[in-house]
């Protein structure tokens, strides 16, 4: 994997792989098997993050509250599908039909800060969000990135509308709080989606021959987009690799069969993939401002190497084809210093071991609503944890350079696996600070314990099979000998069950919020039981309201004790008392 070691010399360039997928779905289901396009049949386990720009999800009014209500069918495929590679679900953005996903290895994620995203409607003049851009933007170990993912105009004739909808999708998307406020400002931008640019001047015979004999040239020389950079000023600095692929539009569904339609559809290449460098300085300036190491000879931009470009025939659910590109990024600095680092034992083999030490850099602002999750390897986003206990901070803690919490026994698998623990800044609504991944192995209770109890942790569920079947790197924890676990360079290993919605419960209702217990509150001392089973807020706060407790007491009820961080009145938007609430534009 990229990334293995911390240890880099000062003049070793650090290689970082995005694999990037753009694909009109023309509004259908998922196929059965996205392997193929994720690369995953081929891949050598390098690629450190995906990203997948989707268009035409269906956005019909019953489809999408549905999918308020539920995940949606192209997030789940595609989490269920990389998680057990180890992919964990950065971010992601829905406007209507317009979707963007960000997947990143779990070991990246202390080092991936920032992340913000944005929507711009054009459609109906920029009433409507059936055309815009949606994007994420972020900094990755030290270097500002921005994906964008649009749906421009259709037709031969709009090609000045195009370019004048992405002007202003530019100039609309402003970010808060960074250096880095537009997408243009970011070290590096990759741009892609359905374009819609089309092939100019030639007619219908002419560009089906020219397909035939895979003779490309002639119609990329006619292909708007590539005829707009020398006349675009907006367009100046994006690059994109030679289109050596067949046109992706527009197909007979079911079919590799260009549009035999009444419209009869000249193919074209709607669906792209570009990426632009910010100007640089030489390295020295650059590196003037911190502790960056010295590297001669290289800017302080990072670098962008495109390793291939091509569409993906065999998908016909659409009448798109899906493209995709994999790009390595050479930075010639790394920001590698997590700002939480967790500390905790080799293996879990019984309920007094199930405790880790964490302690953050004098920089991180801690907040009282932080957490550590306990995750399955595997896991598909933040929220996906078996468990997890408060990170507190007590007045006594404040000059502490280590802090301590225990998980109880309720907090904990019913059955072994492999796990990582994680720890959540809710300032920055991301993971700050992770393990690598250690070993539980806790004696069952026997025939007592229910099959509700059991079923999502059991030995025997679908994740243990998978993990049985697939071993990108040897098992933690095997030998006797007990050792810490603290960051994590680790390979991935197959973990997550699919399907299973985060510490939910089997049968549980799929519009509930099973981060928080009937009656508790977040804020509860470390290593006490921050909640109870999965329920949702509105029952927390009913049963508040019935047994009167005093927020500020930290009386218990009759099974679960009851605490509030300090300043506190109600769960954060990002705890895990909220872990399931849906966003209007969000596709997760």
């Amino acid at each position: 994997m990229a990334l293995k070691s911390s240890c880099r010399g000062p003049s070793e360039v650090v290689k970082y792989e995005v694999h990037i997928i753009t694909w009109n779905v023309g509004s259908a289901a998922p196929p059965d098997d996205i392997t193929a396009l994720l690369g995953l049949n081929v891949g050598d386990g390098n690629t450190d993050m995906y990203v997948i720009g989707l268009q035409e999800v269906n956005s019909m009014i019953n489809k999408r509250l549905k999918d308020v209500l539920f995940t949606d069918q192209w997030s789940e495929v595609c989490m269920e599908r990389l998680s057990p590679f180890g992919y964990v679900l950065v971010t992601s953005q829905r406007m209507q039909g317009l979707l963007l996903l960000v997947f990143a290895k779990y070991f990246h994620l202390p080092f991936l800060r920032g992340v913000q995203t944005e929507t711009t409607r054009t459609g109906l003049g920029g009433y409507w969000g059936n055309k815009g851009g949606v994007s994420a933007r972020m900094s990755v170990f030290g270097h500002t990135i921005c994906f964008l993912n649009c749906h421009l105009p259709a037709h031969m004739e709009n090609s000045e509308q195009r370019m004048e909808d992405f002007e202003s999708i530019l100039q609309q998307q402003q970010f808060e709080g960074q250096a880095a406020t537009g997408v243009l400002d970011h070290d590096v931008v990759f741009w892609f989606g359905d374009l819609n640019f089309r092939i100019d001047d030639l007619e219908m015979q002419v560009v089906k021959a020219a397909i035939d004999n895979n003779k490309y040239t002639t119609l990329w020389e006619n292909d708007q987009l590539n005829m707009a950079k020398d006349s675009e000023t907006v367009l100046e600095g994006f690059q994109e690799g030679p289109l050596k692929f067949p046109p992706t539009y527009k197909f007979d569904v079911g079919t590799d069969t260009y549009d035999t339609s009444g419209k009869k559809r000249k193919p074209a290449w709607t669906d792209r993939i570009l990426w632009r460098l910010r100007a640089t300085a030489p390295a020295g300036a650059a590196l003037s401002g911190g502790n960056r190491g010295s590297i001669s000879g290289l800017t302080s931009g990072p670098k962008v190497t495109q390793h291939y470009y091509r569409s993906h025939m065999e998908y016909t659910v659409s009448d798109h084809k899906p493209v995709s590109s994999i790009f390595t990024l050479q930075f010639p600095y790394r920001v590698d210093v997590p700002l939480v680092t967790l500390i905790v034992e080799d293996e879990w083999n019984s309920v007094a071991d199930a405790t880790a030490i964490f302690k953050h850099v004098p920089s991180y602002a801690r907040s009282s609503w932080d957490w550590i999750g306990l995750y399955k390897v595997g896991f598909k986003h933040h929220k996906d944890y078996v468990g997890y206990v408060w990170a507190k901070q007590e007045e006594a803690d404040f000059h502490r350079q280590e802090h301590q919490v225990t998980f109880t026994e309720e907090e904990l698998p019913k059955g072994s696996g492999d796990f990582i623990l994680g720890y959540y800044s809710n300032n920055m609504s991301t993971i700050v600070g992770v393990t690598e991944p250690f070993q539980i192995q806790l004696p069952t209770s026997g025939p007592g314990i229910s099959s509700s109890d059991s079923s999502d942790f059991s030995s025997e569920d679908d994740s243990t099979v998978v993990m049985k079947m697939r071993s990108r790197s040897p098992s933690p924890g095997k030998g006797k000998h007990r050792r810490h676990r603290t960051g994590s360079r680790s390979g991935s290993r197959p973990g997550s069950r699919p399907g299973s919605r985060p510490g939910s419960r089997p049968g549980s209702r799929p519009g509930s919020r099973p981060g928080s217990r009937p009656g508790s509150r977040p804020g509860s001392r470390p290593g006490s039981r921050p909640g109870s089973r999965p329920g949702s807020l509105e029952q927390a706060k009913l049963k508040e309201l019935n047994t009167g407790d005093d927020p500020s007491s930290g009386s218990k009820t009759e099974s679960e004790s009851a605490g509030r961080p300090a300043g506190g009145s109600s769960p954060p938007p990002s705890a895990p008392a909220e872990k399931d609430k849906p966003a209007e534009d969000s596709g997760v």
